[in-house]
């Protein structure tokens, strides 16, 4: 018991969500063994919001759970004026978990006149009071450097791999591992590499400001195979829409699609739930409302990330290693 409060720096855990993320953060809290606290957040007529703790967080080491997924401003303001809150009720630590942070794909200027929106993202979240944040697969690992606080920037792709590899693996005739474009490149040889498959990916441009790519063709081979398709998140699904006729069209057999973030705007779950896939397999980093669950069917799988993320707040806490973890 001694050593254990030698490690511990600040305070006991505290655990708050913010309206998006309830369920969540009810397992975080499940695995910890701790309960979230109370608080009251209330939106006026005039669409302002107004935060209220049910309790003093001085001196200790607070988590605040909330994805800033849709709609986006809304959970992203909960999430700031939550910060803010803890601040000035002098909590000792606090770290901003945020499964699925907005604006990661403004993550640079890569034409003229344009905004670096992820990075005003993460200025406001530290300005508004967090001393550390958390989240999963960001589309650009570039925003780590954004923040000038410090961070665990977590990997979903383990608890894909591993459903992949325990309920998938030994029935899946000669399989491939695409990539959905060549920006998942890197990662998608690492989850290959783990299921101990080869790679192919698709070639993909997009031609304007909208969200339509256009996918061209597949470098790889896939013809008579099984195909485990990764992306870190599906928002309209026209990506997978494309890729999943392309690798059709190339002779592809079953095909199984990974991904970590299932943010489905718009009528993106009708738009997936047509397609020849035999299984969607995500996670929990974005809730899914049961009627954008129920297009699927049985062919939607939900891992949750609740013990990996309750295990790095625990670590984080007690001060040890989160790399260890994943053998880092």
């Amino acid at each position: 018991m001694a050593q254990s409060n030698e490690l511990r720096v600040y305070g006991g855990i505290k655990l708050y969500a913010g309206t998006a993320s309830m369920e969540l953060a009810q397992k975080v809290a499940e695995y910890l063994g701790e309960k979230l606290c109370g608080r009251d957040i209330v939106e006026f007529p005039n669409g302002n919001l107004f935060v209220k703790l049910h309790s003093s967080v001085r001196g200790q080491d607070v988590y605040v759970i909330q994805h800033t997924a849709a709609p986006v401003h809304r959970n992203l303001m909960e999430l700031l004026i939550l910060l803010q809150t803890l601040r000035l009720d002098s909590a000792a630590r606090i770290t901003a978990v945020a499964p699925y942070l907005c604006y990661g794909r403004s993550d640079k200027k890569d034409q003229p006149r344009v905004p670096i929106t992820s990075r005003l993202v993460a200025d406001m979240i530290q300005i508004a009071g967090a001393d550390r944040y958390m989240t999963f697969d960001p589309h650009a690992y570039q925003i780590q450097g954004f923040f000038s606080v410090p961070g665990d920037v977590l990997n979903a792709s383990h608890i894909l791999c591993d459903y992949v590899l325990k309920d998938l693996r030994p029935y899946l005739k000669d399989p491939v591992v695409v990539t959905v474009d060549l920006g998942y490149a890197k990662k998608g040889r690492d989850f290959a590499a783990r299921i101990d498959t080869p790679i192919a990916f698709v070639e993909k441009r997009r031609v304007a400001n909208d969200a339509k790519p256009e996918a061209l063709t597949i470098i790889g081979d896939v013809k008579d195979r099984d195909i485990v398709l990764v992306d870190d998140e599906i928002d309209t699904g026209r990506s997978i829409v494309q890729a999943v006729n392309l690798i059709k069209e190339n002779g592809a057999q079953r095909i199984f699609v990974t991904f970590v973030h299932p943010v489905f705007s718009a009528d993106a779950a009708q738009r997936l739930a047509a397609l020849p896939v035999t299984e969607y397999i995500t996670t929990d980093s974005v809730p899914i409302p049961l009627e954008k669950q129920e297009v699927f069917g049985k062919r939607l799988t939900i891992l949750t990330i609740a013990p990996l993320l309750g295990e790095v707040i625990r670590r984080a806490h007690e001060g040890r290693s989160v790399g260890q973890m994943f053998n880092e």
